[in-house]
């Protein structure tokens, strides 16, 4: 997540990173009247968001139960104006111990996103953590990785650079007709 974080940022992103302790969230109950901060930080990111890139360890060959927990709190968006993930590319990565269990919570991941009506980039990453891929320091070492994941964070920030063009040039349009 990291180093996507990163270069989106070299590419000219605004990122920001919810991880860890900030995924520790209640299980996702359909009344909005129970939020925690955290979880409502979290829904007002997704909101805010041009573009995404979700990352998630494999277990027992789906997705980690604190990331799909926590896009189980996108329903929130249902009836913002722009509900759920849609138009939104979405970047997907999934670290397993075997090729197996990386390429089966990758499937998984993208599935729930296009469930979310996001759209997935046309490549996924999926990470098999059993080879020597990552540094002491946690970051990737391996050129081919680093390869793969600046590809799936450049299609995120450059789908969301279109997106936001052609949602611009339909603002103008729909402002030409009404003169």
């Amino acid at each position: 997540m990291r180093a996507c974080l990163a270069h989106a940022e070299r590419l000219g992103a605004r990122t920001v990173a919810i991880a860890g302790e900030q995924l520790r969230l209640p299980l996702y109950e359909a009344d909005p009247g129970q939020r925690t901060p955290a979880a409502t930080e979290l829904v007002s990111a997704v909101a805010a968001a041009d573009g995404l890139v979700i990352v998630s360890p494999g277990y027992h060959g789906g997705i980690s139960g604190l990331v799909k927990n926590a896009l189980d709190y996108v329903e929130d968006l249902r009836s913002h104006r722009q509900p759920y993930l849609d138009g939104r590319a979405v970047g997907c990565v999934a670290t397993a111990a075997g090729w197996q269990a990386a390429g089966s919570t990758l499937q998984a991941l993208r599935a729930v996103v296009h469930a979310l009506r996001g759209w997935p980039t046309p490549l996924g990453v999926p990470v098999n953590t059993e080879l020597p891929v990552w540094g002491k320091d946690g970051t990737p070492s391996d050129p081919r990785l680093v390869a793969q994941l600046e590809i799936v964070t450049g299609q995120v920030v450059e789908f969301a650079r279109r997106w936001l063009r052609a949602d611009a040039m339909a603002t103008v349009a729909e402002a030409d007709q009404r003169v």
